[in-house]
């Protein structure tokens, strides 16, 4: 059966009486082919942030000896215990000093590489590539390999020893631990935020600077007006990912200080690792995590919403 619709002119197809529609339309079909594509994402986040994040709240409310075998119920003892915790203002201390340090240094070296690099010049093709390099080496072996450099007879001291300096012991001295670890990681990672930079450099476009050096505009004017307020969203990328990945190091304080000398570069994740699995204070250890996701999120919620004050194209 079928009528035609005079005022549109078509025909519009009526279902059969007594015949029942058919479950599978088009329209389920094409949300079940989109529900396939993201299951495994779903999936991969469910098994490995969600349901571990429940975990360790769950684990946080308990004490777990592995050597007893016992697990028991404490409620929100490990919690009364972080204000009791004299190490705990140290170690945000020293989590703090390393992350404005890792931040200002890294960012600050990797805007000023991408500026040089992206002049055109004879062989900046080969120098991105250095820079870059580190990027891709690994992590346990680029510390290692720094530990040797910078040990009370390494390779650094030598080699200011040739000029008559008497270098100090870096990895041991109370003032120069944290800035080595600093330095250590920002040649790292330096090469990811400037090629982040570069590539939003260049975007920018050239007709902006012509009219701005036709005004009369230096070139520090010119980069402070035109060349940051464009490359602003990039800005708030690569300090987001800095500032959450200055608060997750690990492997560098463990293979270089241990946290060391004395609590002067125990950093959170490091601390966190020391109670759980070398004290087996494992409730103590969740607990401290939690700590840490939540310095993580609210800083990241802060950077997120001062966007809407310095970034270009936001609101």
């Amino acid at each position: 059966m079928s009528r035609t619709d005079t005022r549109v002119g078509r025909v519009e197809a009526r279902p059969t009486p007594g015949r029942s529609r058919p479950y599978w339309t088009t329209r389920r079909r094409d949300q079940l082919t989109g529900y396939l594509f993201i299951a495994p994402q779903l999936l991969g986040s469910v098994v490995f942030v969600i349901l571990p994040l429940l975990l360790v709240v769950w684990y946080s409310l308990h004490e777990w000896n592995v050597l007893a075998d016992t697990f028991d119920f404490v409620g929100t003892d490990n919690y009364t215990a972080l204000a009791d915790d004299p190490n705990l203002g140290p170690v945000l201390r020293a989590t703090g000093l390393f992350s404005v340090g890792l931040v200002v240094f890294n960012l600050g070296l990797a805007l000023l590489l991408a500026v040089l690099l992206n002049q055109k010049l004879r062989g900046t093709i080969v120098f991105r590539t250095l820079f870059f390099s580190p990027v891709v080496v690994s992590l346990v072996a680029w510390t290692i390999v720094w530990g040797f450099l910078l040990e009370d007879n390494g390779g650094l001291n030598g080699l200011l020893d040739t000029i008559g300096v008497d270098g100090p012991n870096w990895l041991r001295g109370e003032g120069t631990a944290m800035v080595s670890v600093i330095v250590v990681q920002v040649f790292k990672n330096v090469g990811l935020n400037m090629v982040l930079f570069l590539a939003a450099l260049q975007g920018v476009p050239a007709e902006l600077y012509e009219a701005a050096e036709v005004d009369g505009a230096s070139r520090m004017r010119q980069f402070w007006r035109i060349t940051v307020p464009l490359i602003s969203p990039t800005i708030l990328l690569t300090s987001i990912i800095t500032v959450v990945g200055s608060l997750q190091v690990f492997a560098q304080i463990a293979v270089l200080t241990q946290g060391g000398p004395g609590t002067s570069t125990t950093v959170l994740v490091y601390y966190l690792y020391q109670q759980a699995f070398q004290f087996h204070h494992f409730g103590y250890g969740a607990t401290l995590s939690i700590v840490l996701f939540a310095i993580v999120l609210v800083l990241t919620l802060l950077q997120w919403q001062m966007r809407k004050r310095w970034v270009f194209h936001e609101s």
